[in-house]
């Protein structure tokens, strides 16, 4: 079986590298077929677009049988990737794999995911209640990411700056989604900054959600925190 399964891997890294249209890229780890490093650049018109992202890949020895293990080495803010960690959540990863499918039809398959998010089977719940929310905030706080993380385009301002320049500064209100405004609200009755970020986000403040969340929920969350 191990060394089928070779022979499997290293004909799919072959064919892989001799396709140049799809802009798929395998490299080894460690000179390791069985631990890969999967590369695509982001799908046009998405906010990942003119971000290059990178996925660990760990072959199982009953591959193809079992599915390959990924996760985004880079980071994506996105509602079916673990912002904390990269996993993913996909079907074909789990119970809908097949030994058809290839190393490359699977990073495909992640790009695709980048496109078309599924925010009702989440793998990041936080990122997936930005994404019901608030759809603009949501896209303005990705390509932020995009930028910061994957050597996207710099965006002329970012989220909830008011029109700041940012280029080169790495925000942690616009990386955690939120504006600035409202961080600052309560920071300024003497909270400390990153307390606020934290438990701002994790109550999803964001969008129409504000207008719900009373100023008193928020300061007892911050006294708890």
């Amino acid at each position: 079986m191990s060394d089928a399964r070779l022979r499997r891997v290293n004909k799919e890294i072959a064919d892989c590298k001799n396709d140049q249209s799809s802009n798929i890229n395998i490299d080894l780890i460690d000179n390791s077929p069985f631990h890969l490093r999967g590369s695509f650049d982001g799908p046009q018109d998405t906010p990942y677009d003119g971000g290059h992202f990178e996925v660990d890949i760990v072959i199982p020895d009953s591959y193809p049988f079992q599915p390959v293990k990924m996760k985004f080495i880079t980071k994506v803010y996105h509602p079916n990737v673990s912002s904390a960690s990269g996993a993913i959540c996909l079907d074909i990863l789990k119970d809908a794999w097949s030994p058809v499918l290839t190393l490359k039809s699977t990073l495909i398959s992640l790009q695709s995911l980048l496109c078309s998010p599924e925010p009702n089977d989440p793998q990041d719940a936080e990122v997936a209640k930005h994404y019901m929310t608030s759809r603009s905030s949501f896209e303005d706080t990705a390509r932020y990411w995009t930028h910061v993380y994957a050597g996207g385009p710099a965006p002329s301002s970012a989220p909830g700056a008011a029109g700041k320049d940012i280029t080169g500064l790495r925000d942690e209100v616009a990386i955690a989604g939120l504006e600035k405004v409202h961080v600052d609200q309560f920071e300024a009755i003497g909270f400390e900054r990153s307390k606020v970020i934290d438990v701002l986000r994790r109550l999803n403040y964001r969008g129409s959600n504000v207008s719900k969340i009373p100023d008193d929920k928020v300061v007892e969350e911050l006294l708890r925190a």
